[in-house]
């Protein structure tokens, strides 16, 4: 996997310094100032010319302006009023700017519209909620090539036994293909984060698994809680049990369902992992198909 190296003084920097902005770190503004790495990323996502690009956090559009040559349109999601500025003037007057769309706030709070790809580095305090909002998206896009930590980024392409595996891994790759395109050192960005950065390639999986994504996130929340103990253990958790046995009945009563008088949901629980040989399982080495059981 290739490792691009930082470029010291570029000429996006000295744009950056001479616009004597104060990033805000709340916002986890890192603005990648590299542009082979932008470069880089742009190429990775293969965009067409009739494509609608998604972009969040675009800073003071380094990344942007390379997404507008190669689009159609850029839908970009910016929190901070005052890059929002600079990345207005960046385009101002030229025959970009009618390509740019200046979506203001916080990107998880807002319904995404229609884009065929997204590319973005990402602000590290929301990659989580982003990559799941991004892949409960409708209709689908085709991928998207986004900026994480790199230990983030480990998480998402880990496999069953990894030390990294985990509810985030198992849940992202039942709904997509991630793969890790490249590392980047902390020294491309201004000012420069605590950690090591990397670029991973997420492509939906379309159609998606036929199995309701909340059930399942459910069932992974449970199983990962202790990921190194047996699930016949996870599942004799008392407030486990009084979760599933609450759902069931609010399930039932939706349905019109009776529940037998001697219905026990530890035994039903206990008879299902058995019939499925799932009670000595562990969830950090079990696979998609493991659960799907």
């Amino acid at each position: 996997m290739p490792k691009i190296k930082s470029e010291s003084k570029t000429r996006i920097h000295k744009e950056v310094v001479k616009q004597g902005i104060l990033f805000n770190k709340d916002f986890g503004q890192h603005i990648l100032k590299n542009p082979m790495i932008i470069t880089s990323m742009v190429e990775k996502s293969a965009i067409r010319p009739t494509d609608t690009v998604l972009e969040i956090g675009p800073g003071t559009g380094n990344m942007t302006v390379k997404l507008l040559e190669q689009s159609k349109k850029v839908i970009a999601y910016e929190i901070d009023t005052r890059l929002v500025a600079e990345l207005q003037k960046r385009v101002q007057g030229t025959h970009l700017q009618s390509k740019l769309q200046i979506e203001i706030g916080d990107v998880l709070k807002k319904d995404l519209p229609f884009f065929n790809v997204c590319v973005a580095n990402v602000p590290y305090q929301i990659s989580s909620p982003l990559v799941f909002k991004l892949l409960l998206h409708r209709p689908f896009f085709r991928c998207a090539v986004l900026m994480f930590q790199r230990e983030f980024a480990q998480r998402l392409v880990a496999k069953p036994g990894d030390k990294l595996y985990c509810r985030l891994s198992i849940n992202t790759q039942l709904l997509a293909r991630v793969d890790m395109l490249m590392k980047v050192g902390k020294n491309n960005f201004r000012p420069p984060p605590k950690v090591e950065s990397s670029v991973v390639r997420i492509e939906p999986r379309n159609p998606p698994p036929p199995i309701p994504y909340a059930e399942w996130d459910g069932l992974t929340r449970i199983a990962f809680t202790r990921k190194n103990k047996t699930l016949g253990s996870a599942f004799k958790q008392t407030a486990v049990l009084a979760t599933i046995e609450k759902n069931y009945q609010l399930h039932c009563s939706l349905h019109n369902k009776e529940i037998p008088k001697d219905f026990n949901i530890k035994e039903k629980i206990e008879d299902i992992l058995t019939n499925t040989e799932s009670l000595e399982k562990r969830a950090r080495t079990m696979d998609i198909d493991d659960f799907m059981m």
